[in-house]
């Protein structure tokens, strides 16, 4: 595998959403929604404002899990089936370059734009706690940005794997909001589902080693276990286990989810 090729496709991924301004509506939209909730995620206690920066984290949280898979998942759904609709593609093979530097180079130029974008936004509300509280926690924060772009990236992959499978822009699209819907809507309900209706009989035990199973939830737990106060704010300590709460583990989970859908993306884009 080349890496000059590689890297001039991740290039070109990149400068199309610069071009396209993407990469700066999507910058507002963190930043706007960020500083809202951050100011505002503590008006259902009765208070406003900046309370610390564990606070701010916890009400980061829920806005991350339902903002960043979306915006991954429609940024990538059409980066292989977008260029064959278009005729583009067969071009872009006849180059001297391999399908595999082909498809790698485009999610790292798309991961380059998410992360642009991402980290343009969260690190506006970044520079508000500085200014609020000082450096004191801020590495915390720091931890909590790294472990919602590692989640962009896991729904980055996804997408990339059904814009490899499918036929055409609709069905890609139509999978990409499917997705969107069952990892982030429906997984934890069917969990919990399951749990009640039984009684906690069947999947009780394995209940904290599902959540694996969804990036989701791995981000979830990621930032519930990184602080006292945010793990008593959404009281899951007692469902998850310590083996669990360990940063590396998890980290490796969210590492899986990034690398696996990608790598079956490969071997079913290869000829």
């Amino acid at each position: 595998m080349e890496w000059r090729p590689l890297v001039a496709v991740a290039r070109k991924e990149l400068r199309d959403r610069l071009r396209n301004r993407w990469v700066v509506a999507v910058a507002v939209v963190f930043a706007v929604f960020s500083l809202v909730i951050a100011y505002a995620g503590g008006a259902q206690q009765g208070t406003v404002g900046l309370r610390s920066i564990e606070f701010t984290i916890a009400s980061l949280v829920s806005l991350v899990i339902y903002l960043v898979p979306l915006i991954a998942l429609l940024l990538g759904f059409d980066a292989v089936v977008g260029e064959r609709e278009r005729g583009s593609l067969d071009l872009l093979l006849a180059l001297p370059i391999t399908r595999t530097e082909l498809l790698l180079g485009k999610y790292l130029g798309l991961a380059a734009a998410l992360a642009l974008a991402m980290l343009t936004g969260l690190a506006i509300v970044g520079v508000v706690l500085w200014r609020q509280f000082g450096t004191s926690g801020l590495y915390h924060y720091a931890g909590f940005v790294l472990s919602a772009l590692l989640m962009g990236l896991a729904f980055l992959s996804l997408a990339v794997a059904v814009s490899v499978v499918a036929r055409d822009r609709t069905r890609a699209s139509g999978a990409a909001i499917a997705l969107w819907f069952f990892f982030v809507l429906v997984f934890d309900l069917a969990l919990l589902g399951v749990l009640v209706a039984t009684g906690g009989q069947v999947g009780g035990a394995a209940f904290p080693y599902l959540l694996l199973l969804n990036p989701a939830d791995v981000f979830r737990v990621l930032n519930v276990f990184s602080l006292d106060d945010v793990s008593s704010f959404y009281g899951l300590t007692s469902l998850v286990p310590p083996a669990l709460s360990d940063p590396w583990v998890m980290g490796g989970a969210m590492a899986g989810w990034i690398v696996v859908p990608l790598g079956l993306a490969i071997w079913r884009f290869r000829p």
